[in-house]
């Protein structure tokens, strides 16, 4: 069970299309290794084939365990400095403004195994698997 970060953007103008996928491939991995992400994939629209036709031409998925990890690599990513910084900044400058983003779940999962369901079981469940989020 995962989350599953979706972002779809369009490559900047003047950058060639292996230096994009090679420089999102560099900034991910890094995550990868670091352990703040399960893994990821950088795919491209096939022969411009989408029935969306302002959609872009670009989609990267990113997996983590859950939002405590997903939170991890934004902490890893947010302060802009070092190594990283390096990395976050390739990402950002290939990118054109056109980026979309959704944030999707595998389902069902541990939060909807039950039938009978309230708020107060949702955050029961949450605590359950990332404790660390819910320190007072």
């Amino acid at each position: 069970m995962a989350d599953i970060y979706h972002i779809w953007a369009d490559k900047k103008q003047g950058i060639s299309d292996v230096d994009f996928a090679k420089n999102m491939r560099s900034f991910l991995q890094r995550l990868v290794d670091e352990g703040k992400m399960i893994g990821f994939r950088i795919t491209r629209c096939k022969l411009g084939f989408r029935s969306i036709q302002d959609l872009p031409e670009w989609h990267i998925i990113m997996e983590f365990t859950g939002l405590a990890q997903l939170d991890q690599a934004f902490g890893r990513v947010a302060p802009r400095q070092g190594d990283m910084e390096r990395e976050h900044v390739s990402f950002n400058k290939f990118v054109e403004d056109n980026i979309q983003h959704a944030l999707y779940r595998d389902w069902p999962d541990e939060l909807t195994k039950t039938k009978q369901s309230s708020t107060i079981d949702y955050i029961e469940a949450t605590k359950a698997i990332a404790p660390e989020l819910w320190k007072e």
